[in-house]
């Protein structure tokens, strides 16, 4: 008797298959994978709607506690189709027991970038005194909380580090190529905004696995030079290895830039959202599916839109039993719709783009036990 079998349901490129879930982790995945078996719970899609790995959002501050951008992980989570959130930076040394004691009462499974900053994003200059940053006491608990701190985060822009312009990021990658010499699963997320340092600086700091993030902002420190073009220094770190990041935000994602970015091939590695309470109820962030639709606008294929929400953050971030369907991976699902219909968007700048096609998820399904519902009429219609 298995825990989970959903049945008959849609992958993007239209294969139809049935998942078998288990103690928290797929037992079988295929076309008619559940024949002859039985569970004590059944959902049947009858074909009709989609299935993927669970959504992973890599860029959000839903330590409920930071006083500046907060949320609630299983509201942007669980609640939004999400099944594994990833705070960027809220919380430093001082506040990330806390928050750690936190994220384990939630549904949705929930992951920290730990900000340089022994007091996060307490301010917004966090920065401007380096005192802030103690390397002992970072690595302290990047040993102590293993497996919830996946990364560091580095805010590099002129309102966090005030007068110290590329030191912070200079003591960062240090900092970083200690404990990569220990394990080499620690991404270093950055923060990009407006200058000083400029963005070239910054851009030539990074090596393999770096994460730029806000990656298509329309401020100053964009990555397309006065001509429209990619930057020199940007084509140098995509061909080292260096990450992108989406972080939409509320300030941070700009059509235009993604537009012209994305005709020059340099498409994001990671749709994230950079979502906290101000911007999913006001905008003009609302969820990740939102941003994610978005790149639909953009003509991103739908298929490559959800390896950005699954396979590649489970990668770049280092959750191996994440991001696919496979057999032994964890039982997290996002079940949705790719419905037509017209849906007005807004980026950052207030610019608008009409789209025709939307994400819409249904549900998350956590380690196969969860099952947390998104859009209601829909899951009365499938009985969840």
């Amino acid at each position: 008797m298995y825990d989970l079998i959903i049945k008959q349901g849609k992958l993007i490129n239209g294969a139809i298959i049935d998942i078998v879930i288990n103690d928290g982790r797929i037992a079988a995945v295929g076309p008619l994978a559940a024949t002859g078996l039985s569970a004590i719970r059944y959902i049947d899609l009858h074909g009709h709607y989609f299935v993927s790995a669970g959504w992973i959002d890599a860029h959000t501050h839903c330590y409920p506690q930071s006083p500046l951008y907060f949320d609630e992980p299983d509201l942007i989570g669980a609640a939004s189709g999400v099944t594994t959130v990833v705070d960027a930076g809220s919380a430093g040394e001082d506040d990330i027991d806390h928050f750690y004691s936190v994220a384990r009462r939630m549904k949705t499974h929930v992951y920290a970038f730990l900000n340089i900053a022994r007091t996060g994003m307490r301010n917004q200059n966090e920065l401007a005194d380096l005192t802030q940053i103690d390397t002992s006491r970072l690595q302290d608990a990047v040993r102590r909380h293993a497996g919830f701190v996946i990364g560091l985060k580095a805010r590099m822009s002129k309102s966090v580090v005030g007068e110290n312009g590329l030191q912070p990021l200079i003591q960062a990658k240090a900092l970083h190529s200690k404990l990569r010499q220990k394990t080499n699963r620690l991404p270093l997320m950055v923060h990009i905004g407006n200058p000083p340092p400029n963005l070239e600086e910054i851009a030539d700091l990074l090596t393999q696995g770096d994460i730029i993030t806000h990656c298509f902002n329309g401020k100053p420190n964009r990555i397309l030079d006065g001509k429209g073009n990619l930057k020199p220094a940007i084509q140098r770190a995509l061909s080292r290895g260096v990450v992108l990041d989406v972080g939409h935000g509320t300030e941070s994602f700009s059509f235009t830039v993604a537009e012209q970015a994305i005709k020059f091939g340099a498409y994001p590695h990671m749709i994230s959202s950079d979502i906290y309470q101000k911007n999913r109820v006001g905008g003009p962030v609302y969820s990740l599916a939102n941003v994610m639709t978005k790149f639909l606008t953009l003509g991103v294929p739908p298929e490559q839109i959800l390896n950005c929400v699954t396979a590649n953050p489970a990668d770049l971030l280092h959750l191996p039993r994440k991001g696919r369907l496979e057999r032994g991976l964890d039982g997290d699902i996002t079940i949705f719709e790719l419905k037509n219909q017209r849906i007005e968007l807004f980026d950052a700048e207030g610019q608008v783009r009409i789209g025709t096609q939307q994400f819409i998820p249904i549900a998350a399904i956590i380690a196969g036990t969860h099952i947390v519902v998104v859009e209601r009429s829909t899951a009365d219609e499938l009985s969840l």
